[in-house]
């Protein structure tokens, strides 16, 4: 099967991070930045009920999907995203009512899609992966097998672009897969570490962890140099050697490090937190990170900063069936709950919050 090269695939400059975790009484979250230099204008919090019928391949953008590619939902999802097409929901990550949890990320300069499905497999598009595998999918194990024997994903462009992208999802299992469309043909890593960041791949990451063996999270109390000691002077010194730049390696190393330390919440309200705060070791500071190609990647995202940036964070909980985000202007976590929303059976949208929001306490 031919794989194609395009253009779009070198010009996606964006990061974003993906990490699972556990808390301590068994709740299974997952989270993400997703770090770029725009928004799409549109992008809102939707929900998108059982039942719905929409399109996993869009044959062109203004005139809807391809005869006989529809399909209706099984499960209702929630997410980031855009409801902008008709019968076309598309986010960027989310949570389904089965408990399944995941996202897009950019793989830039490795992704690359095949020009047409696989015998007996319909096509799937890139961006729209995310919210058709949350309809059709109960679990990991049924991504998995989807996307091996059902699906192709195809480099049809969708708002004039194919962005180049691989996926992470997790469960109550607390399994996250990744699934990278490379060079050769889909791969699709089993029972992960439970990172994810940008390029290169994550046979690549899982690799590189070993050039910081020797990072832990223990002081070193004195240091012999010579036939002398040297008393500690600061801490942190278990952990020197952690990079601490916003490279996508160096990222992947401290998500990695921080989860393999970092202590778990009891709950779910203390695993979130927690998990809001590592996230945030791996976030893009505004003016940190300045993008060389400022032009817009697709239709949908004209207006944008000189700089890459964590434009918001968002967290999920398999089993409560919450979706928490913050925003890069707004810091207090906000969330919508599956549970309040599914007996009306109808979609909804709300907005991401991102005027700041602060509270006086003297008051």
């Amino acid at each position: 099967m031919q794989i194609k090269e395009y253009e779009q695939i070198s010009n996606w400059p964006a990061g974003c991070s993906a990490l699972s975790w556990e808390t301590q009484d068994g709740k299974h979250l997952w989270g993400r930045n997703l770090d770029y230099n725009r928004l799409a204008e549109e992008t809102r919090i939707c929900y998108v009920p059982r039942g719905t019928s929409y399109a996993a391949y869009v044959s062109d953008s203004e005139h809807g999907a391809a005869p006989g590619r529809t399909f209706t939902s099984a499960y209702a999802a929630a997410g980031t995203g855009l409801s902008i097409l008709p019968d076309c929901p598309i986010l960027y990550e989310g949570i389904n009512e089965k408990g399944l949890m995941g996202g897009q990320l950019y793989y830039r300069g490795f992704a690359h899609y095949s020009d047409a499905a696989a015998p007996g497999a319909s096509p799937l598009q890139p961006p729209l992966a995310v919210y058709h595998l949350l309809a059709q999918c109960a679990c990991v194990e049924e991504v998995v097998r989807m996307l091996r024997q059902d699906f192709t994903l195809t480099g049809t462009e969708l708002f004039g672009a194919v962005p180049p992208l691989h996926w992470a999802f997790s469960d109550r299992s607390g399994e996250m897969v990744i699934i990278e469309p490379d060079r050769d043909g889909l791969s699709i890593y089993r029972n992960t570490i439970g990172v994810m960041t940008n390029s290169p791949s994550y046979s690549w990451h899982r690799m590189n962890l070993l050039n910081y063996a020797g990072i832990r999270d223990l002081d070193y109390d004195t240091v012999a140099v010579c036939g002398e000691k040297l008393q500690q002077c600061f801490s942190g010194s278990g952990a020197q050697g952690m990079p601490g730049d916003w490279s996508s390696p160096s990222r992947f190393v401290r998500l990695a490090l921080l989860k393999k330390y970092a202590v778990r919440g009891e709950d779910e309200v203390q695993g979130i937190t927690n998990l809001f705060h590592l996230l945030g070791s791996a976030a893009f500071p505004l003016g940190m990170v300045r993008v060389t190609d400022q032009g817009p990647s697709s239709a949908l995202d004209q207006a944008g900063l000189p700089f890459d940036y964590t434009i918001y964070t968002a967290a999920m909980c398999a089993e409560s069936l919450r979706f928490y985000w913050t925003t890069h202007e707004n810091g207090r976590i906000q969330y919508i709950d599956l549970n309040d929303l599914a007996p009306a059976g109808k979609a909804r949208q709300f907005d991401l919050g991102r005027q700041a929001d602060f509270v006086c306490r003297s008051r």
